[in-house]
C-alpha cells in the first residue's frame, strides 16, 4: 500500500512537465556541499592547489544515484519516483517515436533494450551485444534495423547520450579504440532495483557533471581505452588546442598507486599535452598526490 504523501506524488506528477522542463541536475547543484575544486581551473594548466573536506560518503552518493537528477522528481522517492521514470520511458514509446514516425511495434521489446542498454553504463559495450542481451538470444530476436531506430531516436533528445572514444591529434597514441562508452540522460534510468552496478552507476553520475563543467570550459570530453583494454581512463577533457585533462572515477574512499597507473601512463606517453591528472572518489579530502595527481571527491568537483 502507498502512503499519503505517495499517492500526492502520483496524481499531481505529470512525465511531460517534470522531465522535459529542464536536464538533469548537476551534482555540485545538489546543494550536498560547497564544490572547492574547479575544472576549469584544472583544465588551465596551472596545476592549481587542490583541497577540501566533505562528510558526504558512499551511503550519500548511492542516493543520489537511485535518486533521479530530473529537477521536478527531486521531491519524489519510492515507489513515487518509479512510476514517474516508467512513465517517462512510456512516454517516449508513445510519443517520442511516432512523432518522429518511427512507431514501436512492441513496446516490450523496445523497453529490453533499454534496460539492456542501461546494463551496459559506463562500458563500451558492442551494440550487438546489448541487442543479444536485451532478445535473451546471442543472435537477438529484434532486428538490427529495428535497434539501431530505437538509438536514432534515443540518440535525439538525449536519453541515450554515449561519451565518444578519443583519438589524439597532436600526438599518436597506437591500439586505441573508437567504440562510445554507453550513458544514458539520468542515472536513476539506469538504476537497478537490485542497488547492482554501483560502480558504474557512480562514474555516470560523475561524467553527467563533468559534461556540463566541461562544456563551460570550453572543452570536449571523450574516453580512453586502447584496443585489448591494457589502459582505460573514463574521461578526457581536451581544450581547443588539444591539450587535455584526464580523469578516472573510482568507487572507494581510499587511494593507491594501482588506481592512478592510467593517468601516469597517459602523462609518460603525452607529456606536456597532459595539463592535469584526476582521480574522482567518494572520500573525504581533496589533496594532491607527490606524483601529482589530484585526489577529488565527487562532490567537491565544481565548474
Amino acid at each position: 500500500m502507498v502512503g499519503g504523501a505517495e499517492v500526492g506524488a502520483y496524481a499531481e506528477a505529470d512525465p511531460d512537465v517534470l522531465l522535459a522542463a529542464a536536464p538533469p541536475v548537476l551534482l555540485s547543484e545538489r546543494e550536498l556541499v560547497l564544490p572547492t575544486v574547479s575544472v576549469k581551473a584544472l583544465l588551465s594548466g596551472t596545476r592549481p592547489p587542490v583541497s577540501g573536506q566533505t562528510e558526504i560518503g558512499l551511503a550519500e552518493y548511492a542516493r543520489e544515484i537511485v535518486a533521479s537528477g530530473f529537477p521536478g522528481l527531486r521531491h519524489l522517492s519510492g515507489r513515487a519516483l518509479r512510476a514517474q521514470l516508467d512513465g517517462y520511458l512510456q512516454r517516449i514509446v508513445d510519443r517520442d517515436f511516432p512523432e518522429q514516425e518511427r512507431a514501436v511495434r512492441r513496446s516490450d521489446a523496445l523497453r529490453r533494450w533499454l534496460a539492456a542498454y542501461a546494463a551496459a553504463t559506463s562500458t563500451t559495450t558492442t551494440f550487438e551485444k546489448i541487442r543479444a542481451a536485451a532478445s535473451g538470444r546471442e543472435d537477438g530476436s529484434t532486428s538490427r534495423a529495428t535497434t539501431n531506430a530505437y538509438r536514432d531516436v534515443l540518440e535525439r533528445p538525449w536519453i541515450v547520450d554515449a561519451v565518444p572514444g578519443w583519438l589524439p591529434i597532436r600526438n599518436h597514441l597506437a591500439r586505441l579504440t573508437q567504440g562510445a562508452k554507453h550513458h544514458l540522460a539520468d542515472h536513476a534510468l539506469a538504476a537497478p532495483r537490485d542497488g547492482a552496478l554501483l560502480g558504474r552507476l557512480f562514474e555516470s553520475l560523475v561524467t553527467l557533471s563533468v559534461r556540463v563543467y566541461a562544456q563551460h570550459a570550453e572543452a570536449s570530453v571523450r574516453h580512453l581505452r586502447t584496443r585489448d583494454g591494457r589502459e582505460e581512463i573514463d574521461l578526457i577533457l581536451e581544450r581547443q588546442d588539444h591539450r587535455v585533462l584526464a580523469m578516472e572515477v573510482k568507487l572507494s574512499a581510499t587511494v593507491n598507486d594501482t588506481d592512478v597507473r592510467h593517468l601516469l601512463w597517459l602523462r609518460e606517453k603525452l607529456g606536456d599535452d597532459v595539463l592535469d591528472l584526476v582521480l574522482v572518489t567518494t572520500g573525504g579530502t581533496a589533496y594532491r598526490r607527490p606524483d601529482g595527481v589530484a585526489v577529488v571527491p565527487a562532490v567537491l568537483l565544481g565548474p
